[in-house]
């Protein structure tokens, strides 16, 4: 199960999750040097410290994506249906479920998935995304 695919309803869009990275890589042919997002499924597995004036904006949010650096960015997963998978994982990568810079395609990722959670819902709007620096946090989308 560790590096199993998940095909799955996120919290914003129909997606992939999975606690290796490389899984997802494989499935989206996707370049090894890009980030990915971690959701998280509370504040208690979370690998970087937040700035502790944007803790309380980071832990109340919906559906948002907070950019700490270069090289780690990650969303609290709010959405109960959600949330039953990251209780589980505790943290895993997510990307959204189709092909790298193509529109989604369900028997795309159906063949990819190891593992597909249903129901599975329309995609939706994308997360908001910050960037939290030891000042001050800038809205990016």
């Amino acid at each position: 199960m560790r590096d199993a695919l998940f095909l799955t309803d996120t919290d914003t869009t129909i997606g992939f999750v999975s606690k290796e990275s490389k899984a997802i890589d494989r499935a989206k042919s996707r370049q090894k040097d890009k980030k990915y997002i971690e959701a998280l499924g509370s504040l208690k597995h979370l690998r970087k410290r937040v700035p502790k004036q944007f803790r309380r904006v980071a832990r109340r949010a919906k559906k948002s994506t907070f950019v700490i650096s270069q090289e780690y960015s990650f969303r609290i997963v709010k959405d109960k249906r959600h949330n039953l998978l990251m209780d589980r994982l505790e943290s895993a990568f997510t990307s959204s479920a189709n092909k790298s810079a193509q529109e989604y395609n369900f028997e795309y990722a159906y063949e990819h998935a190891d593992i597909i959670v249903y129901p599975l819902g329309v995609d939706s709007k994308p997360s908001k995304i910050f960037k939290i620096g030891k000042q001050k946090i800038k809205k990016i989308r």
